[in-house]
């Protein structure tokens, strides 16, 4: 999740904070008035978790929100009894954005120290989640004098606080020390033990720090960043009860057995290890998003973004933990329930998810956000050799939009169903003819090379223009298995005629009676010289009727156990003997085939790795098809069309409409965050692990949810079969549903992919 560098941080945190046990100390809070350990806190000073968004000419170490985070996300995991987020991170931020001054330079110094505990004092109502743009509370600058009161303020005890002031019709921040004559702080307590504080003040001295534009934009910072950390913490709070609830699971027995082999239990701890997932890619590329941040409002967008997310992931998961501890999880003796009430409390701290959701909807645009460029006279010629690294990814964006307007045929767009090779070869050739045909295979196999980032915003765009999906299964499974179990020879071969149009793939994995038990495959090859002699039946076979070669998995030693004797074999489907039969699809689309294999002969040459090794190569296979098939690319297309509906039949009025859409606004770019760590992993040329198929769950689970959302918001035309196209609507509205039916099932079904997360990732008993 965090870069090298910082998960050092992480680790020097988390050997820090495993010595002692936090959550007995955390228990110890509860029974006391609710403070925390002023000597805890000085080591945490000495430890420069107190410096790292210090300048170094202030005497800090210079660093971003990515330590932070990642401290923060430990802090989380060992529920860590001091406020670091509140006043570790949330004050010196603020102090940091702040002109230079001597009051400036002495509050630095008294933080990152540890000598001074500080809280920021800006919320004056529950709920509220902006800077309020007249705080009440007002300030003198005549008199130096505060007036009025804050909610919300924590740390609850603090030696003072950082406070938002209406000084003269303009925002200050100022100083006010605690027993400061007129202060007072009432503390209530959180469900956690924590305390926080309503902060009254009458006539307070207090000392300016900054006031104006300045202040407005150093108290933004610092709210956003501390969001960030807060999310990061709650993010270390799913994680860590996840952890503890599969512990519980592997060894608590009931009925004889651990109740983790419980496959409803399994799929439960399956769909928290989903939400964990998702948190975690959340906050990696939202870090790296406020890294790059060039204005308040991207961090901001960043910021309500992974709360959002990281919010539900911990609340989910923690209430989940306690649900799978049964009666135990409910007692105070048991540490599931101290990480629930710490996620509660901070869930609903600075904005909760769904308030996020309601803010990140109103900070971004809920069109269409990728639009044609207006003005943008399309290039001559597209590089399809580039250094894509060092190229702004709004001007790839840029070149992309002008490739589709100059070459993609407009009457093509936005089509409703698989296209055929009939339909398609002429956009696959032009993109053959450009090089920009394979995007994400490796330069020196005839591709582009694009880095993670360039390939999420080639799918974005892709689907934004409404690029119909060619038969595409040699670039996206073939070429990258030949690419690391083919020889030289097969490369040779086979890859050329895949870039060039020549040869249209498909699949030969299914079977009657072997769909989801893939291993059950029954169609055998036998070795007869030089050649294999296949005999057997494949089914479900995508673009078959098109088909000029497919790609196979054969029996080839019935003697061992069914996965150790499979081969993968590549097949000429013009070879004597092979008969092809369509299936209509529930949508009248011919988009299946049944295919016979009838003494077909096929050389030795075409084995794909060793004899007997097919399993393997599957496996990896599966990894590319779920790679394809965790794609937000189906959910990106749908997610266009929901908003193309809602504008033709006004329901951005409609706030139960947008709330349900930025939810899915929010999973989608979330599932394109997952997707683009682990298309990076491709990429690096590593094995695709098998946590793979959560992303194939979620993308999957997205898409339908967003088809649903499309045909209940389309009333009456939601049961039309045809495209509908009238004053009221312009639109095939059923047509994402029926994709996505299938979507769940192929590439193994939902729910097999649960079972090998259980298995192979949870390590879940049988």
């Amino acid at each position: 999740m965090f870069s090298e560098s910082s998960q050092v941080f992480a680790d020097s945190a988390a050997d820090y904070l495993g010595a002692t046990d936090q959550r007995q100390r955390v228990r110890q809070l509860e029974d006391s008035d609710g403070g925390f350990d002023r000597a805890t806190w000085q080591q945490i000073a000495a430890l420069g978790w107190l410096s790292i968004l210090v300048p170094e000419e202030d005497g800090g170490l210079g660093l971003g929100l990515e330590e932070v985070a990642a401290i923060a996300h430990e802090t989380g995991k060992h529920l860590l009894a001091e406020p670091f987020v509140d006043a570790g991170v949330h004050p010196v931020a603020l102090v940091c954005k702040s002109p230079a001054g001597a009051l400036r330079s002495e509050l630095l110094a008294a933080l990152q120290s540890g000598e001074t505990v500080a809280g920021v004092a800006w919320q004056e109502r529950a709920g509220d989640i902006d800077i309020p743009p007249a705080p009440s509370t007002t300030y003198g600058l005549a008199t130096q004098q505060l007036t009025g009161r804050k909610r919300f303020v924590r740390p609850g005890l603090a030696d003072g606080w950082l406070v938002l002031a209406d000084a003269g019709g303009e925002a200050a921040i100022v100083w006010v020390k605690a027993g400061a004559p007129g202060v007072t702080a009432t503390q209530e307590c959180g469900v956690d033990g924590s305390l926080t504080a309503t902060l009254s003040f009458e006539a307070s001295p207090a000392a300016l720090l900054v006031r104006g534009d300045s202040a407005m934009a150093a108290l933004q910072f610092a709210n956003e960043s501390a969001r960030l950390a807060q999310a990061a913490e709650l993010a270390g709070i799913a994680r860590r009860a996840l952890e503890l609830t599969r512990d519980y699971l592997t060894t608590r027995e009931q009925f004889g057995k651990p109740i983790g082999s419980f496959q409803a239990l399994q799929h439960r701890m399956v769909d928290g290890l989903i939400q964990v997932e998702l948190a975690a890619a959340s906050l990696r590329e939202g870090l790296a998003l406020a890294g790059q941040a060039g204005s308040a409002h991207t961090l901001a967008l960043a910021a309500s973004r992974v709360k959002a997310r990281c919010a539900h992931a911990a609340t989910e998961v923690t209430r989940m933990a306690i649900q799978l501890h049964g009666a135990i999880g409910t007692t105070n003796e048991y540490d599931v329930g101290l990480y629930f009430k710490r996620a509660m409390l901070l869930a609903s701290r600075w904005g909760n998810a769904a308030a996020h959701r309601r803010r990140y909807a109103r900070l971004v645009e809920t069109t269409v956000s990728h639009r044609d460029p207006a003005g943008t006279p399309p290039p001559e010629n597209f590089p399809a050799d580039a250094d894509w690294d060092a190229m702004p990814e709004q001007t790839f964006r840029c070149g992309v939009r002008a490739l589709f307007a100059k070459h993609y045929p407009e009457h093509r767009r936005y089509m409703p169903y698989r296209q055929s090779w009939a339909e398609s070869k002429d956009w696959y050739l032009t993109l053959s003819r450009l090089g920009w045909l394979a995007p994400a295979w490796p330069k020196q196999h005839g591709g582009m090379g694009l880095p993670a980032d360039k390939l999420i915003a080639w799918i974005e765009e892709t689907e934004a223009w409404g690029v119909a999906r060619c038969p595409d299964q040699g670039l996206v499974m073939v070429g990258p298995i030949l690419m690391r179990f083919g020889n030289d020879e097969q490369r040779a071969r086979f890859l050329p005629p895949i870039l060039a149009g020549e040869h249209v793939w498909t699949q030969g994995y299914s079977e009657p009676n072997a769909g989801s038990d893939l291993a059950a495959v029954r169609t055998e090859a036998v070795i007869d010289g030089d050649d294999f002699i296949v005999n057997g039946q494949k089914t479900w076979t995508t673009w078959g009727a098109d088909g000029t070669h497919m790609f196979m998995l054969v029996r080839t030693d019935k003697t061992v156990k069914k996965q150790a004797g499979i081969s993968f074999l590549l097949v000429d489907l013009k070879t004597p003997g092979v008969t092809v039969r369509p299936i209509r699809n529930i949508a009248g689309e011919r988009e299946f085939c049944e295919v016979f294999f009838d003494n077909v002969r096929v050389p030795r040459s075409n084995l794909v790795g060793e004899l007997n090794q097919g399993w393997t190569v599957a496996k990896a296979l599966l990894g590319f098809e779920r790679l394809f098939t965790g794609s937000p690319k189906h959910s990106q297309h749908t997610l266009h069309q929901v908003e193309k509906l809602a504008r033709q039949r006004g329901l951005f009025d409609d706030p139960a409409f947008v709330a349900r859409l930025t939810e899915l606004q929010l999973d989608t770019a979330d599932l394109g965050a997952a997707y683009a760590g682990f298309a990076a992993i491709a990429k690096r040329g590593e094995p695709i692990p098998a946590s793979i198929s959560m992303l194939k769950i979620w993308s999957t689970e997205t898409y339908e949810k967003l088809a649903l959302l499309l045909i209940e918001s389309a009333d009456d035309y939601g049961g039309m079969q045809a495209h509908c196209k009238n004053e009221e609507i312009d639109m095939h509205v059923v047509a994402p549903l029926f994709n996505c039916l299938g979507a769940k099932i192929f590439a193994g079904s939902n729910e097999i992919q649960r079972n090998i997360l259980a298995k192979a990732v949870l390590d879940l008993p049988s």
